[in-house]
């Protein structure tokens, strides 16, 4: 089967669609990938890359087309929507005459927000006759309203319209978890839509690489991985180290960068909160020794119902490391982590109950948190194993193609 990826973000930035294309591959399709120029999340192009101009470069077995796009600089929301809209102009102006002469089977959109970057996709559908199957990974425009990117009701009202375009113009709908279900299908129309869960990382062979990060073992080490951003909730982490003080024996850890980096400095600096260690970014490849010497590792999200129905990714990544799981969070992340025996977790945004979480996993017996570890890691062999969820996914575009007329 030929498989044609879309998605604005793709090695060597670091997203779960890498390992998930080179799972396609391994499946036996054949994949070929549209996507922009690398600069996420420092905002400037990566080594090797320019502004202008399509590249071409093969990696892992399959090929990556790149159309242009204008980096997202150093942050600001004027930039981002320049950013968003030049990959979209782009990609959808551009991608076929790159991809001129090429026939694929099926379409696939990595539909991370902002879902607009479908548009082209719908573009590329219509000319090369393909099955378009788009992957749903935020829900729009409730994402846009929750983070207060826009405010404005009747710019809010613009982009449902966009989104249901999209949507109903889409011949399959993929949906990261169950309670997105409901609220995708309403704007849906007749276009069928199914669950697909986001898998978790490849098992990584060999030993693990030294952890860069020197964990005091003396302390009860909590690790937070990923983007530094407004979703995660990060003022709700930083109140909870603030109400156990530096003296409680718990030290945290942010690792990652995002659009509050800055933010989070100064409020570490002005409160004096020396628990509170921001590390920045480590390639991939060190995350899993990260990981193993935490003590308990942190997923954090804003209240509300849209965000309430998503599963954060590093779920999956913490359930696969075998750690304890620390989670302020609502809705179908607390479900997954509690499901799976995997942790503790508490209301989002409420830093009494993360505190008092966080104290009660140090309080544990060692044995009993080694017990939570091993409980996620089955539920992540039985729910979210990357070979599994690739041949799902293969049979999810099997399936597309064929109720085609």
């Amino acid at each position: 089967m030929k498989v044609l990826l879309l998605s604005q973000h793709f090695w060597p930035e670091s997203f779960r669609i890498n390992e998930i294309a080179q799972s396609l591959v391994e499946q036996g399709c054949e994949v070929t990938v549209l996507t922009g120029k690398p600069n996420y999340p420092e905002g400037r192009l990566f080594d090797g890359y320019r502004v202008g101009g399509i590249q071409r470069e093969r990696h892992q077995g399959f090929e990556i087309v790149r159309v242009p796009l204008l980096p997202r600089g150093a942050g600001g929301a004027r930039a981002l929507v320049l950013n968003y809209l030049s990959f979209i102009a782009c990609a959808s102006l551009m991608g076929p005459w790159a991809l001129r002469g090429r026939r694929f089977d099926v379409i696939f959109v990595y539909g991370t927000s902002p879902i607009l970057q479908a548009i082209p996709a719908v573009i590329l559908k219509w000319i090369k006759g393909a099955t378009l199957v788009t992957w749903v990974q935020d829900l729009w425009p409730d994402s846009l309203e929750i983070t207060g990117f826009i405010r404005n009701k009747r710019a809010l009202a613009a982009v449902a319209v966009v989104v249901r375009w999209i949507y109903r113009r889409t011949n399959l709908l993929l949906v990261q978890s169950q309670a997105f279900l409901a609220p995708v299908r309403a704007m849906a129309g007749g276009v069928p839509v199914a669950v697909h869960e986001n898998p978790g990382d490849a098992a990584r062979p060999g030993p693990l690489a030294p952890s860069p990060l020197g964990l005091d073992p003396v302390v009860f080490n909590i690790v937070f991985a990923g983007n530094l951003g407004t979703v995660q909730a990060l003022d709700c982490v930083l109140d909870a180290a603030e109400r156990l003080g530096p003296d409680a024996g718990i030290r945290w850890w942010l690792v990652g960068s995002g659009a509050r980096d800055a933010w989070l400095a100064e409020q570490v600096q002005r409160r004096g909160l020396s628990q509170v260690m921001l590390v920045g970014r480590f390639p991939p490849e060190k995350m899993p020794s990260i990981f193993a010497q935490a003590d308990a590792l942190l997923v954090s999200l804003l209240g509300g119902p849209a965000l309430s129905l998503t599963v954060p990714s590093k779920i999956q990544a913490y359930l696969a490391a075998g750690r304890p799981i620390l989670a302020s969070l609502d809705g179908e992340g607390a479900r997954v982590v509690r499901e799976a025996g995997a942790g503790l977790a508490s209301p989002a945004q409420d830093s009494a109950a993360l505190a008092a979480a966080a104290q009660a996993l140090q309080a544990m017996p060692a044995a009993e948190r080694q017990a939570l570890g091993e409980a996620g890691r089955r539920y992540y062999a039985e729910h979210y194993e990357p070979e599994r969820l690739a041949s799902a996914l293969v049979k999810h575009f099997e399936r597309a193609v064929a109720a085609r007329p």
